[in-house]
């Protein structure tokens, strides 16, 4: 089995990832994937995912392998697919793949025997960061069935906001987009989702999640300025407080204080955002043992 995205799985079926990794709390120390060895091939930085698959594995009784792209043969131009097929070849089992191509996850999964993790891909998908904000979510807010879930910023360059909208509203959320108009344009079409004023989206929310401005993949022509940004797209206390009262605050990371959200806020009793972090492990672990058919 691969996870290559949320959309394909069911309600049922993301009920039982989250109910696992609950239970992986608990399982440090477990031989589950002895004999299993994981591959991180990450071809785009990362510090919180990398680190978690590593921590993840290693917890379940794997080998991990860090790829490490910029020392690897990728510098000499062999291909993702050659690179993945002697990671096999090699006696690699499960691939966790981060890549800056839409898509490279499926690629990699046509053309390997191994089982492939998406790790994050492009602008398309990250599910394991969907789940761990599932689970987040779930824990504070008791259900997320009915919950009204606000998600702020850049969402059109956001592979995390189109995970979280297929995971969250599969497990029955109500989830509000509000960002400028070239973050959020064509998702009024999205099932489930309601593109609204930030007013509009803010108004009772249960939770509010905000996303940096991608600027690596050059989304900062979507606004005049940051400046203007923070001013008009900024969360602060003042606009969190249009939100059901203690309505929590998530952010997938990296965080850029002072930009998308204040200082003040991120530091907040309200702010769920080491949770976050900290649930990302256990999530990770449930996946890894689904794909190697341990769980």
């Amino acid at each position: 089995m691969n996870l290559l995205d949320v959309d394909g799985l069911s309600r049922s079926e993301l009920e039982r990832l989250l109910d696992l990794a609950v239970e992986m709390r608990e399982r440090r120390g477990d031989t589950t994937l002895r004999g299993e060895t994981v591959a991180l091939a990450f071809y785009e930085a990362s510090t919180r995912t990398r680190v978690s698959f590593e921590l993840a594995a290693k917890a379940l009784g794997a080998t991990t392998v860090d790829l490490g792209v910029a020392g690897s043969s990728v510098g000499k131009g062999e291909s993702l697919v050659d690179t993945l097929l002697t990671l096999q070849r090699t006696g690699v089992t499960i691939i966790v793949l981060r890549h800056a191509a839409s898509g490279a996850p499926y690629l990699a999964a046509r053309a390997t025997a191994a089982r492939i993790v998406n790790a994050g891909d492009g602008q398309h998908a990250h599910p394991t960061q969907a789940l761990a904000d599932a689970l987040t979510l779930r824990e504070h807010l008791g259900g997320l069935d009915g919950r009204k879930i606000a998600i702020v910023g850049d969402i059109a360059h956001s592979r995390v906001a189109r995970s979280n909208l297929q995971a969250l509203t599969a497990l029955g959320a109500s989830v509000w987009l509000a960002g400028p108009p070239a973050f959020v344009r064509g998702f009024d079409a999205w099932p489930g989702a309601t593109v609204a004023p930030l007013d509009e989206a803010l108004r009772d929310a249960d939770a509010v999640m905000t996303l940096r401005i991608q600027l690596e993949r050059e989304a900062g022509g979507g606004i005049p300025s940051l400046r203007e940004y923070v001013a008009s797209w900024g969360l602060t206390e003042e606009r969190m407080g249009l939100a059901n009262r203690g309505a929590p605050i998530l952010h997938p990371g990296p965080t850029n204080e002072g930009l998308e959200l204040s200082a003040d806020l991120a530091s907040s009793d309200r702010s769920l955002i080491g949770r976050q972090v900290e649930n990302g492990v256990p999530v990770r672990m449930a996946v890894l043992a689904l794909v190697a058919g341990a769980a």
